[in-house]
């Protein structure tokens, strides 16, 4: 295979000693395109990673009016950002549409992830800046990320998008091979597939993930919301007011009446966002070109890429993992 691009939170150059020394004593290994991974606390980082996500659980403490996008890489991330950016500041650009920040930057540049973004570079970065609300975004476990949250005086609100895992894995697929700048082949494929049936993938396994925020969001329904991509794909406006009611902001009847749920709907749908110039050409502020964030964003892709037996693998595997929580994938 062909010597590939990494992005910054996959290299080990901002890594402290005291980190390295942790690094040395977990359980390690190497990603399907050989790039060293290592296992804390039950989750899986790459060397920059870790060190962020250090940082975050130190140094990041949000404001209770601060709202926290979650999800796994490839889950449905850029929609939500996109969705809870409007919904949240739609009484700002009601009047003037046509400057709203979504139709001239990326999503991933107006919510920022606190790990891959804010906590690359600084272990404690001036967020005092930033106004409030506050919407940022991480892949972070939702145990690891209440290390972080804990330090806030009130909580402050969790919306977690979760995916299905084939749909999540052929998607993740597709985004390394652009992220990386070269053509992986189907050994690769098979390799990044077995990862992720043993759960060795960064921020994984899977259904540790998905079951970390399901379980948060029963026991704690006032500030954790468990959003599944399917569903949002079915029931779009039922999803979005869903949401708005959860962030304390729900739409009134007179907006529900003029139309404002279907135009943030529109604004924010894939096909939209994806032909904007920004996402076309562009480049967000960690380096990603703008249109890798979005591809088919459809239900059911993986059927064109998976066989058959694969597809029974990682669904015994899956149901096996997340029985008895209550939480079901058709």
């Amino acid at each position: 295979m062909e010597p590939v691009h990494l992005p910054n939170y996959m290299k080990d150059d901002h890594v402290s000693q005291e980190t390295k020394n942790l690094i040395s004593s977990l359980p390690s290994g190497k990603d399907f395109v050989g790039v060293d991974i290592h296992n804390y606390k039950g989750c899986w980082y790459y060397p920059n990673l870790l060190q962020a996500v250090l940082d975050v659980q130190k140094h990041f403490k949000p404001r209770d009016t601060d709202i926290i996008m979650a999800s796994l890489p490839k889950g449905g991330t850029t929609w939500l950002k996109s969705l809870v950016f409007a919904v949240v500041h739609r009484d700002e650009y009601r009047e003037n549409p046509q400057i709203h920040p979504l139709l001239s930057q990326n999503p991933h540049d107006l919510v920022p992830f606190l790990e891959v973004e804010l906590y690359a570079d600084s272990k404690a970065p001036d967020l005092a800046k930033f106004p409030s609300p506050m919407i940022f975004s991480t892949h972070i476990h939702l145990q690891a990320l209440r290390e972080a949250t804990k330090k806030a005086s009130r909580p402050c609100k969790i919306v977690y998008v979760c995916r299905g895992i084939k749909d999540t894995f052929v998607s993740g697929w597709h985004y390394r091979n652009k992220l990386h700048r070269t053509k992986l082949d189907q050994s690769t494929f098979e390799l990044m597939f077995d990862g992720y049936c043993k759960g060795y993938v960064v921020y994984g396994p899977y259904w540790e993930h998905v079951l970390s925020y399901w379980k948060g969001s029963l026991e704690d329904k006032e500030n954790v919301l468990f959003m599944r991509y399917e569903e949002m794909l079915e029931e779009p406006r039922v999803q979005v007011k869903r949401l708005a009611e959860f962030l304390n902001c729900p739409f009134t009847k007179e907006e529900e009446q003029s139309g404002s749920v279907d135009e943030i709907l529109k604004l924010c749908s894939l096909r939209n966002l994806s032909n904007l110039e920004v996402n076309q050409n562009g480049t967000t502020r960690i380096g990603v070109d703008s249109q890798l964030f979005f591809r088919k964003g459809e239900v059911g892709d993986w059927k064109n890429h998976l066989t058959p037996h694969m597809a029974k693998t990682v669904d015994e595997i899956v149901e096996c993992k997340l029985r008895g929580s209550g939480l079901i994938f058709q």
